[in-house]
């Protein structure tokens, strides 16, 4: 768990008690274990993430998908009845992006984001690469990014059946082409180019 301020509880941690914890801190629930969320982030990922959302935000004009950037609630709900009690991830990623607004309400995402982005830290680095990795997988995001600053790599996960395929990579250059967002063509050059 990792924090003195949550007091340890039989059992998985669910959406209902993420409720009651404090604003002001982040965490996220995955399998029912709780991962507090790294401090501010720095200035590499910041500036993707900001990047990323001004590309994606222009292209999405006009059309029914939406990008939310984090912090952002996306509960994953392996019973799809949504009942606070049943929700045991609940994950924040950097970006994601979401093209059935039913699956929007006011506390966030309630499913699957069709694409989810996360940009890497040290300190969330093995979360993101292996937890998230295989939560994103089972609850059905089509497709995964999962980007890191230092190394300027881009690995992509694309969901084939219930199963993600072996990952697409980008180091520093490219143009990837989203099958999700079609149409929508990043340049991978122009994300790392002005860190």
């Amino acid at each position: 768990m990792g924090d003195p301020k949550l007091k340890p509880k039989e059992g998985k941690y669910s959406y209902a008690d993420y409720l009651t914890w404090p604003d002001e801190e982040r965490w996220e629930i995955i399998d029912g274990e709780v991962w507090d969320m790294s401090p501010a982030p720095i200035r590499k990922h910041q500036f993707i993430s900001a990047y990323l959302t001004a590309e994606i935000f222009t292209f999405l004009k006009g059309k029914t998908c939406q990008v939310y950037a984090a912090p952002f609630d996306v509960r994953l709900d392996e019973t799809e009845n949504h009942i606070e009690e049943s929700v045991f991830n609940v994950v924040q990623p950097d970006l994601s992006i979401i093209c059935d607004t039913n699956k929007l309400d006011d506390t966030g995402c309630k499913g699957a984001p069709d694409l989810v982005i996360e940009i890497l830290s040290p300190s969330t680095s093995f979360k993101d690469e292996t937890h998230k990795l295989n939560l994103y997988e089972k609850s059905g995001v089509r497709e995964y990014w999962i980007i890191n600053p230092e190394t300027e790599i881009i690995m992509i996960y694309l969901l084939e059946g219930e199963k993600f395929k072996a990952p697409v990579s980008f180091r520093k250059t490219g143009t990837w082409e989203s099958p999700v967002l079609k149409g929508f063509e990043l340049d991978i050059s122009g994300l790392f180019e002005s860190l």
